[in-house]
């Protein structure tokens, strides 16, 4: 799943092709989840947009927006594997090779934009996973975040570094018992932390993912504080380039590049083990993340080591195995369970609250 930093890439590049220019074509094919689910249609989308001056972009964790030259505006959301496409532009914070990505339209959009100017540009939003959210806010641009979705959702780390302060994380951490982990995934709490992003910041802090949230100290609160205002404005400022990541960090040797089951490791030897969490798969360094408190309870101390995929990752944040999935580490279930967990999940997605850790797998194939 796309998570602060990849969408931080992708408002980037809307500022960059689509502010101040004026759509003199839009088309939406409507989908009754991605369009339906947030309220809208696709006939509403293109008249609301047709003809209009795109006026800002901007980003609350993983939900980003457009602001148009007149209300209502655009505020979407990527679901698991959701992404908005400008064409000549490369907006992927992964690099794909295959043909099918380079057709326009491309496969699976559910919204095509064109400006009126020479030479024009034109975007898509696309999603085969039907898991993203585009819905129409009618308010004045610069309330936008006063109005739901975003309302409900917790601050964003960088663009709200001033709101989320030690003394603000503190609080947080004190009012709840949770898996730390738990806690950072949840977006009503932090806005734009997904599985990865929340990995690397609980190894620079050295927690142990399952350690309760009220149990850190405030040594452990204000590593955590650091470590999490460090990764976010870093992958940020880096536009979810993994490979200007620093050669240091976990998300740069978790990924499996050796034989299959082979053990994952830092460049200083640490080996990296996975473990569930909540149903999330979690990647950690027990070397350095310690236990130091009381744990959820039936917390598995067995981690296991190996890879946790054997990705072609040249430049993603998330591609081709993603580790925001649980699918691997639960059991079967029945047909109509199944089916229940995915109607359960579509409805998670909408409030993009993690927090229950039951997501469907996000491997993006490329």
């Amino acid at each position: 799943m796309p998570e602060l930093a990849e969408v931080a890439r992708i408002v980037h590049f809307i500022r960059e092709h689509l502010v101040g220019k004026t759509l003199s074509k839009v088309a939406a094919q409507h989908d009754d989840i991605v369009f339906g689910k947030a309220g809208t249609s696709a006939s509403e989308f293109q008249e609301a947009l047709k003809g209009k001056k795109i006026a800002g972009a901007g980003q609350q964790g993983k939900y980003f927006w457009i602001t148009m030259s007149s209300p209502p505006h655009v505020v979407m959301h990527f679901g698991m594997a959701g992404w908005l496409k400008i064409r000549n532009a490369d907006t992927y914070y992964y690099r794909t090779e295959k043909a099918e990505d380079k057709e326009w339209p491309p496969k699976y959009w559910k919204f095509l934009l064109e400006t009126d100017d020479d030479p024009k540009t034109e975007a898509a939003f696309v999603d085969f996973r039907r898991l993203g959210r585009v819905r129409l806010v009618d308010c004045p641009a610069d309330e936008i975040r006063n109005y739901s979705p975003l309302k409900e959702n917790g601050p964003d780390p960088v663009i709200d570094k001033h709101i989320v302060t030690e003394e603000w994380l503190t609080d947080k951490l004190r009012s709840k018992k949770v898996p730390i982990k738990a806690l950072l995934l949840d977006q009503t709490n932090i806005s734009g932390i997904g599985n990865w992003m929340g990995d690397e910041i609980l190894y620079h802090a050295k927690i142990h993912p399952e350690q309760y949230s009220n149990t850190l100290n405030e040594d452990q609160i204000k590593h955590l504080s650091s470590a999490m205002h460090y990764v976010c404005a870093t992958s940020v400022d880096l536009l979810a380039d993994s490979e200007k990541f620093p050669e240091d960090w976990l998300f740069k040797h978790r990924w499996g590049k050796g034989k299959k089951n082979q053990s994952s490791v830092l460049p200083n030897g640490e080996k990296i083990t996975f473990l569930t969490v909540g149903g999330r798969t979690s990647a950690i360094v027990p070397s350095v993340q310690k236990k130091t408190g009381p744990v959820t309870k039936g917390a598995d101390d067995k981690s296991v080591e190996g890879t946790e995929g054997n990705s072609k990752r040249k430049r993603s944040a998330v591609q081709k195995q993603e580790d925001d999935s649980d699918e691997e580490s639960q059991p079967k279930r029945s047909a109509s369970k199944k089916q229940s967990k995915s109607k359960t999940t579509i409805k998670e997605e909408e409030k993009d609250n993690t927090s229950s850790g039951r997501r469907r797998s996000t491997r993006v194939k490329n």
